[in-house]
């Protein structure tokens, strides 16, 4: 294991908030309330698949903490999303608007329908899609012909847009809402990563007409996989629950399906788990951003590093915890000093128009989604026990 050096006190200070942790990883679950015991009933149950009394449970559970209507459990994110986007009304052939940052799950989701994502810039401050970037677009390319909003470069319609709350932090999500029912455009929020996190006092995910959430094993709370469609539309509701189950009419014996289904329904064994998780989540939240307090103190102090804070208007989970250095030359050599001294830490994801499958996709300048790229990395954000 190599030694501290430039980044001595850094790696000092962060394993300072983890003691007794020889490795400090980037962001591990804790299973410290009712994990084993809810698991344990969901097996002596004999319920283990898709159906069973913790699906329900969770269901309504994230209801009330979202504060939506309705909630759909499914088998993980991603989909999550995907079967949000189809109950939106995304086609093949049609558009998304999406950002550039972005987890490879946001691009994929919409990939799966024959759609093609557009890739529009971030914020600065809040790492998610730019209000200003997106009206921007719209008012260069789209076109509105009988309510659909068009691009008039491609031809296609633009079917619907997908602004991710990134590590947490909510995006300028209300603006957004605002210029996608200017355009008529569905609007699908990708909450995957900002469980516990709010903007104005809503609970992201309802801001637009479906919000998506995972529960996978690195997330604030985990089932190890899973994930929640959320919704105030009582049909659009019904909908997605009736396709994440193969779409099967009801019918006491007979086996009769109305429409192309998936099998995207969450099992009651990770149901049971996330709801044991979901009792901890005020908990959870409050003790991540304890540390990001502690965090954004110390790196006041040091210089050519900022850490990334929440808007005054928002209330951020803290999901993963960001700093930015003064260019890729510096965040390079802090990956890799960090990393052998038992830190892990990460870069941002590669963005999305870099990578051979999204090459053709269109996309605008992208400045600040690149400067956030070279600069970014994730520290340790795990809950402290």
């Amino acid at each position: 294991m190599g030694q501290p050096s430039k980044y001595g006190h850094i790696i000092q200070y962060i394993k300072s908030q983890f003691p007794n942790q020889d490795f400090i990883p980037l962001h591990e679950p804790r299973f410290i309330g009712n994990e084993k015991k809810y698991v344990a009933d969901a097996i002596d149950s004999t319920f283990v698949s898709s159906i069973g009394a913790y699906v329900n449970r969770f269901e309504e559970m994230m209801q009330e903490i979202t504060g939506a209507k309705y909630a759909i459990a499914t088998v993980n994110g991603t989909a999550a999303l995907h079967m949000a986007l189809i109950v939106a009304g995304v086609k093949q052939g049609d558009e998304v608007l999406s950002q550039d940052l972005t987890f490879i799950a946001t691009a994929n989701a919409i990939s799966y329908i024959g759609a093609m994502p557009v890739f529009l810039d971030i914020d600065r401050k809040t790492l998610g899609l730019s209000a200003d970037k997106l009206e921007s677009f719209l008012q260069q390319y789209g076109k509105q012909e009988d309510g659909v909003t068009i691009n008039s470069k491609t031809g296609n319609r633009i079917a619907a847009c997908v602004p991710m709350h990134t590590f947490g932090f909510p995006c300028e999500i209300e603006q957004i809402a605002e210029i996608c029912a200017k355009w008529n455009i569905p609007l699908v929020e990708d909450a995957a990563e900002s469980l516990g996190s709010y903007y104005k006092g809503m609970h992201t995910g309802n801001f637009g007409l479906l919000g998506t959430f995972s529960f996978n094993g690195n997330k604030t709370v985990t089932c190890g996989g899973g994930g929640a469609i959320v919704t105030n539309d009582e049909s659009i509701a019904k909908f997605a629950k009736h396709l994440t189950t193969q779409a099967k009419m009801p019918h006491a014996w007979e086996f009769n399906h109305d429409h192309i289904g998936y099998n995207y329904r969450m099992p009651n064994l990770n149901a049971a788990l996330a709801c044991a998780q979901l009792e901890q989540l005020d908990a959870f939240v409050e003790n991540k951003r304890e540390l990001a307090e502690n965090y954004k103190n110390f790196f006041e102090e040091v210089e050519g590093i900022e850490f990334v804070t929440e808007k005054s208007d928002a209330k951020a989970n803290y999901w993963l915890n960001s700093i930015l250095l003064k260019d890729r030359e510096a965040r390079d050599s802090f990956l890799t000093e960090v990393n052998s001294n038992g830190v892990m830490s990460r870069p941002a994801w590669s963005l999305m128009h870099k990578l051979p499958m999204f090459q053709d996709c269109l996309h605008d300048d992208l400045t600040v989604s690149k400067w956030i790229e070279e600069r970014l990395v994730n520290i340790p954000s795990s809950v402290r026990l």
